[in-house]
């Protein structure tokens, strides 16, 4: 991983349900905390490394509609390269890379589009 994958800022608004992070190319990506939930990489939900993915996880794994509403109990950086969310749910053992993160990140809408 290099370091300019790192956020310039990380932002959990647990009012209004998303996790906000400003990378380093000015590009700010929001991710509403329930399709995060529901987007976690670890194994458990993912179907396994083996795998990598579940077979019917759409091209953007956002659009994965949520069983519920999710909250973020507690947040934590994992070394350099990424978050690790503790669920009301209690689940905790996903660790979302910057990587991940990234991917996971709408592209920016061309210019000229509402």
């Amino acid at each position: 991983m290099t370091t300019t994958l790192r956020p310039a800022a990380i932002t959990l608004n647990k009012t209004d349900g998303y996790l906000e992070i400003k990378w380093p190319d000015d590009r700010t990506c929001r991710y509403p905390l329930s399709e995060l939930r529901e987007a976690c990489p670890c194994a458990e939900c993912r179907g396994g490394h083996s795998r990598m993915g579940r077979e019917y996880d759409p091209a953007n794994i956002l659009e994965l509609k949520p069983k519920r509403v999710y909250t973020v109990k507690n947040l934590e950086l994992v070394g350099n390269y990424g978050l690790q969310p503790t669920w009301d749910d209690g689940h905790h053992t996903g660790i979302y890379t910057w990587e991940y993160l990234q991917r996971l990140c709408p592209p920016p809408a061309p210019a000229g589009t509402p």
